[in-house]
C-alpha cells in the first residue's frame, strides 16, 4: 500500500517528458564525466545526459542552485508542498546519501537508478525494505508499518477504520514474520516480495528507459558515445 505512493513518480515523468520548456541545445555545464556515472548506475550515457536536463528543471523550481532541496523534490515528484509528508521524506532521505538536506545530480541519478526497468530486483527489494525501516535498525516493526500506512492513506485522501488497518497489518505479519519475533527482517521481506511481486510494481518507471526515445536529440547531440 505504501509503495503505491510511488505512482507520483509515474505522474512526474509523464508530465515532465511532455514539457517543451527544455532547451535541448543548451550547453551541459555542470555535468561531469557521464561515462563514469553510467558505469556506476543502470543508465546509459545518453540516459544520464537526458536525466541531467530533468534534474536542472527540478533544481530550479524554488531556488536555482543546481541542487534539489526537499521542497523541490516534493513539488516535482509528489505534486505537493506539504511540509509533513512521511513518504516523501523517506524517499528523499534514501536519495540523500550524504545526509546534507539537498540532492546533487549524482545522488538524484543513483536514487532513480533503482527505478529503472533494468535495475536488479535485489536493488528494488532493498530500497522498498528501507522505506519501511523508519529507524534504520535493519528490521521493520509493526508500529512502523502502521505509521507508513496511516501516513500514506492520509496523504492520498483515503480513510480506513483503524480496525481494518490493524487487520491488514496482522495478516501481513502472520504471513511474513516466519521467525515469530514480532518484526520483519530483510530476509523475511525478500521472501514476501518474491511471493507477491506486485509489491514492487511501482518500483519500476518505464519512462526512465524511454527518456532518450522521447528526446531523440539527446542521442544525436550526446557528448559521449554509449559504447
Amino acid at each position: 500500500m505504501v509503495l503505491e505512493g510511488l505512482d507520483g513518480f509515474q505522474h512526474f515523468f509523464a508530465t515532465l517528458l511532455r514539457c517543451c520548456g527544455i532547451d535541448l541545445y543548451k550547453p551541459r555545464c555542470g555535468l561531469e564525466d557521464p561515462e563514469r556515472l553510467a558505469r556506476e548506475t543502470i543508465f546509459s550515457v545518453s540516459e544520464i545526459e537526458a536525466l541531467y536536463e530533468l534534474f536542472k528543471k527540478i533544481s530550479s523550481g524554488v531556488v536555482d542552485d543546481d541542487l534539489i532541496n526537499k521542497e523541490e523534490f516534493q513539488l516535482a515528484l509528489f505534486r505537493t508542498n506539504r511540509r509533513e509528508s512521511l513518504f516523501a521524506d523517506r524517499v528523499f532521505d534514501l536519495f540523500d546519501t550524504k545526509h546534507i538536506g539537498v540532492l546533487g545530480f549524482e545522488e538524484f541519478a543513483r536514487g532513480l537508478s533503482v527505478f529503472h526497468p533494468n535495475a536488479p530486483i535485489e536493488q528494488k527489494i532493498d530500497f522498498s525494505f528501507k522505506l519501511y525501516d523508519l529507524k534504520q535498525q535493519g528490521f521493520i516493526e509493526r508500529e512502523q508499518v502502521k505509521q507508513m500506512v496511516v501516513a500514506t492513506l492520509a496523504e492520498t485522501g483515503m480513510n480506513l477504520a483503524d480496525s481494518i488497518i490493524e487487520e491488514i497489518i496482522t495478516k501481513t505479519f502472520a504471513e511474513t514474520d516466519t521467525k515469530q519475533d514480532g518484526k520483519i527482517d530483510k530476509e523475511e521481506w525478500r521472501n514476501l516480495v518474491l511471493r507477491h511481486p506486485s509489491l514492487l510494481k511501482n518500483m519500476t518507471l518505464q519512462y526512465l528507459q524511454e527518456i532518450t526515445i522521447t528526446f531523440p536529440s539527446f542521442v544525436f547531440h550526446s557528448q559521449v558515445d554509449d559504447t
